[in-house]
């Protein structure tokens, strides 16, 4: 009962399945470790968005990040522009603002709000404190040609092919890293009379026995619900979006510039991801059913892809409709789920492949594992990602209960606090008074910080009531605006365009 795991299967491919393998097996050589994914499921591959930390990620894992952006069609990602979110197509053209990955110069040190405030003009609050924004709006890279991988000169994640993604990330795991990899497909889940999973019976490899199972089975949560009944927590009342329609769009020249943000463009009943990659752009229409129909989505879409150039023969979307919300809990006896199968809320902010990294060095960190302190390790899982989940509810819901559109019951459903988290409800008023702070959030890694809540805070037109700062404070905040301003201008100056650099580097890894 005492010795540690030795034997993990890991259910699923994917982007999800083959990080989570690659991680525990560059973190715990000393474990035998399986991917088991079937031929017959496919891979929905949606995502293409992440957050900064998957630069850590990949370093951890051992890929190289010239390889990664050779291969995977990637681009930088700087943070998100939202257009349309506050007023929609009442609202001026100004009705725009950014969520940059770097923090506000002077942050932690400096009444920057409150000076914000003060400020004359209507100046973005993004834009006075960091200087990503006009990085992205020139289209800039975050980093120069002599920079060292995964090296930053401005804060930055990727945006990626999400097949091509997890194609890399198999051949590194199985060649690198020792992971076997079976293609098969699972006919029967094999219990003990404990209760734990003793092996997965496939079709053609017969019984894979192992002391951890993994699901990353996408969707189907074939593990976590399909055999142990956990259900979902369902966040439709809260966060109503429950079906996208991607589409990849290709440019209409080999040179058109590469976009440095995620582009989010709200539309009367729900929203637009716009993800620029070298050979192409990935497009999608996010909406609720309860509001929509799949025709107006489509419409929609269709709308957005003519404003922006796309030429006609753009691919017909497919439409890929789901629950929002997040298991009831994610480890249960000896399987954790991992994933799509741990829930699914949507696209906004990227979120998905971070909870995927979280969970996976959360898993790194708790090995060695004896099945004897599996349930305490389990527990303790549960309560940390149900507390992460909701965070993460409660930022994405931030975005829309702070709009002024008035063109749908969508958005006026948005705004009404009975479908605002138990915690907006408190933080709102408190806000209206101070900006976010740290000990407003319970933890130290937060998913999303109090610099993120003041970005869109201010973003969306939200002015909080602040007293009058002294002389000291005032010049304080105007030196941490100079210095923002200081950096964009020798950022703009150095740094190359964000295509020309791609370029570069595909032809340096040829």
């Amino acid at each position: 009962m005492n010795e540690s795991l030795q034997r993990v299967v890991v259910l699923g491919g994917g982007s999800a399945g083959w990080l989570v393998a690659g991680l525990l097996a560059a973190e715990h050589p000393a474990l035998h470790i399986t991917l088991i994914e079937s031929d017959e499921v496919p891979v929905i591959g949606v995502g293409e968005g992440t957050w900064p930390s998957m630069r850590d990620t990949l370093r951890r894992i051992g890929v190289s990040e010239t390889e990664f952006i050779r291969r995977c069609h990637v681009s930088f990602k700087q943070g998100s522009r939202f257009d349309g979110w506050q007023r929609g197509a009442s609202g001026a053209s100004g009705d725009r603002y950014y969520h940059p990955f770097m923090l506000p110069v002077g942050y932690g040190d400096a009444q920057l709000v409150a000076a914000w405030c003060g400020t004359p003009g209507e100046r973005a609050f993004a834009d006075l404190v960091s200087p990503s924004v006009q990085v992205c709006e020139a289209g800039l890279a975050p980093k120069q040609v002599q920079t060292p991988e995964f090296g930053a000169v401005a804060n930055y994640a990727y945006h990626f092919d999400a097949g091509l993604f997890g194609q890399l990330l198999r051949e590194h795991a199985t060649s690198r890293l020792g992971v076997q990899h079976v293609v098969d497909h699972v006919e029967a889940v094999m219990p003990q009379e404990n209760g734990d999973i003793a092996a997965l019976r496939t079709r053609n490899r017969g019984e894979m026995a192992a002391d951890l199972f993994i699901d990353c089975s996408g969707l189907s949560a074939r593990l976590i619900h399909g055999h142990y009944g956990v259900p979902l927590r369902s966040e439709r009342e809260v966060l109503f979006n429950d079906a996208a329609m991607p589409v990849q769009v290709p440019y209409d020249r080999v040179d058109a510039p590469v976009a440095s943000c995620t582009v989010a463009t709200a539309w009367a009943k729900g929203w637009i991801w716009d993800i620029g990659l070298p050979t192409r752009r990935g497009v999608g229409c996010v909406f609720s059913r309860a509001h929509a129909s799949e025709d107006e989505a489509r419409a929609a879409l269709q709308a957005y892809l003519q404003a922006t150039g796309a030429p006609p023969d753009t691919p017909t979307p497919r439409v890929i409709r789901y629950d929002p919300g997040y298991r009831k809990q994610f480890w249960v006896r000896n399987c954790v789920a991992i994933g799509l199968s741990s829930g699914f809320i949507e696209p906004l902010e990227a979120s998905a492949l971070a909870l995927v990294e979280l969970s996976a060095q959360r898993l790194c960190m708790d090995l060695p594992m004896a099945r004897a302190s599996m349930d305490a390790v389990a527990r303790r899982f549960n309560e940390d990602f149900s507390y992460r989940w909701a965070r993460v509810i409660d930022f994405l819901k931030l975005h829309y209960l702070l709009s002024a559109r008035d063109d749908s019951e969508y958005w006026r459903a948005h705004r009404d606090p009975f479908s605002w988290p138990e915690r907006l409800r408190e933080l709102i008023p408190i806000w209206r008074l101070r900006p976010p702070a740290r000990h407003d959030f319970g933890r130290i890694d937060e998913v999303f910080p109090d610099a993120s809540y003041q970005y869109v805070l201010y973003g969306m037109g939200f002015r909080p009531e602040l007293s009058p700062l002294s002389e000291v404070q005032w010049r304080t905040a105007q030196a941490c605006f100079d210095e923002a301003a200081r950096q964009a201008r020798r950022l703009l100056a150095g740094l190359p365009g964000h295509r020309s650099l791609l370029v570069h580097l595909q032809h340096a890894a040829a």
